[in-house]
């Protein structure tokens, strides 16, 4: 069965909602420049909402990995999304590590393998990688679809996760064509940057299940 994750979720109500709808994950951004950006304080009553068996995933973006880790363990965070260019110096244990990877062509494809070779040769392998589209000055959110077509057939070696301008209309054929681990979406179920619409996020929801049941 395909994951789901919602991420940017910014209010206590919209983490209900999600976690009814049946989302696997719910995101929350602590990237300063994002327009879902959630303050780590404010982060507690949020995460207060979540459903049982609902896990809260931190994204954090060139913050230093001691500090990221510091807040995830006051939070309560299960995992830990990063926009890094090289292994982890150091183990992130007890968080699932996803790195979040900004793919637009080929070259870009192969240096996620790499990426998870070299982290696994250290012994931080990832739990998952998350692909995402390339926007240049922009990191996620943006509603730009991946190159799919690049991802076909693609095995990190590791849980793939993809990202980038998936919607309800477009998800089921991501899935059927990418065959991934797991989805990601922000923008695609909004009706204004951090606040989601319900209809969007259970039409996401049921589409990318329905998807999987029909490629089975």
């Amino acid at each position: 069965m395909v994951r789901v994750k919602i991420c940017g979720v910014t209010t206590p109500d919209d983490v209900r909602m999600v976690g009814e709808a049946g989302a696997d994950a719910i995101g929350l951004n602590f990237y300063p420049k994002s327009p879902r950006y959630l303050d780590p304080h404010a982060a507690v009553d949020v995460l207060k909402a979540f459903p049982p068996f609902v896990s809260p995933v931190g994204v954090f973006v060139n913050t230093p990995l001691r500090q990221a880790t510091a807040i995830a363990f006051q939070l309560g965070l299960r995992g830990l999304q990063t926009y890094d260019d090289q292994p982890p110096s150091e183990s992130l244990f007890p968080f699932a590590h996803v790195p979040a990877f900004r793919v637009q062509d080929a070259a870009s494809v192969d240096a996620v393998k790499i990426f998870v070779e070299r982290a696994t040769a250290v012994g931080r392998r990832p739990a998952a990688v998350l692909i995402d589209s390339y926007v240049a000055g922009e990191m996620g959110g943006t509603g730009h679809k991946a190159p799919w077509h690049l991802l076909a057939g693609f095995d990190p070696g590791v849980p793939l996760i993809l990202a980038g301008g998936l919607t309800p209309d477009n998800v089921a054929d991501a899935i059927r064509q990418v065959r991934p681990w797991g989805v990601d979406v922000a923008s695609g179920v909004e009706s204004r940057p951090g606040h989601k619409d319900a209809e969007k996020v259970r039409a996401f929801v049921k589409n990318a299940r329905a998807a999987i049941s029909l490629s089975c």
